[in-house]
């Protein structure tokens, strides 16, 4: 198993890609904590169910104090901190259109949740992996920064923001062996995707599938390999990257 005897903090896991993630780690042998606004029971049932560890807990990415309780409860519960994935991030729950319309209290929101709750994560996590020797930071970012989707432009912004962070907090954390990473996805099938699209999600899934080499829509376990490897010691040499899980859609 790829990340037997790791302890991982996965934001953003009650449902969709966060909870994907939280099998998979848990099934490659990680203990796992998982946080998430909204209620994270039926992800620790799944995992609990098919022989996992893990813990869940309230957590808002925003609140400094709640970013370090998560990681206070996972040195608590299984030792330590190797690996943190902050998921977390306002998507679906938003309203897309033309630049010039957006409102400022969304522009705000997305920037609140998107930017500085990874930050917030980071700065929370890196005391208890420098104590470790070490640790792996994945942030999660989008396609939409790279290709530019219109009528998005906050989530857009906000998720070239990580790749930001990412790159920054990587040149520093270098010294101590903790690696930051990023992952960019298309559109992955999931709740949140189709409320993003709302009534134009069939015709944009069929859209963004051919404008890809690999002609299928991007589904949850697609993307967790890549998350998995980037936690995992076999990425031991690899940080301050942004790796593309899109279907071959951008080449960089």
């Amino acid at each position: 198993m790829q990340l037997d005897g790791k302890v991982a903090i996965i934001t953003g896991a009650a449902r969709g890609i966060g909870q994907a993630y939280a099998q998979r780690f848990a099934a490659e042998g990680a203990s796992v904590v998982v946080g998430d606004i909204r209620d994270t029971s039926e992800t620790v049932d799944l995992v609990k169910e098919a022989g996992g560890k893990i813990v869940g807990t309230p957590h808002d990415v925003t609140d400094m104090a709640s970013c370090n309780a998560i990681v206070e409860l996972a040195v608590k519960e299984f030792g330590k901190l190797d690996v943190l994935v902050n998921n977390a991030a306002l998507y679906g729950d938003i309203v897309t259109g033309r630049f010039e319309n957006l409102g400022e209290d969304q522009w705000d929101r997305v920037m609140n949740v998107n930017v500085k709750g990874v930050w917030q994560c980071c700065k929370a996590a890196v005391g208890p992996m420098r104590e470790a020797g070490g640790g792996s930071m994945i942030n999660i970012s989008t396609l939409a920064f790279i290709y530019g989707t219109p009528y998005a432009i906050d989530y857009a912004a906000s998720k070239g923001a990580v790749i930001g962070i990412t790159r920054v907090i990587a040149r520093e954390l270098g010294r101590d062996w903790i690696r930051v990473n990023a992952v960019a996805p298309s559109a992955v099938l999931t709740e949140a995707t189709e409320s993003f699209f709302g009534d134009k999600a069939e015709r944009a899934k069929e859209v963004i599938a051919k404008s890809q080499t690999l002609q299928r829509n991007l589904e949850p376990d697609d993307l967790t390999g890549t998350v998995v490897w980037l936690a995992s010691d076999d990425s031991k040499f690899v940080t301050g990257q942004t790796i593309m899980v899109d279907g071959g859609t951008v080449f960089l």
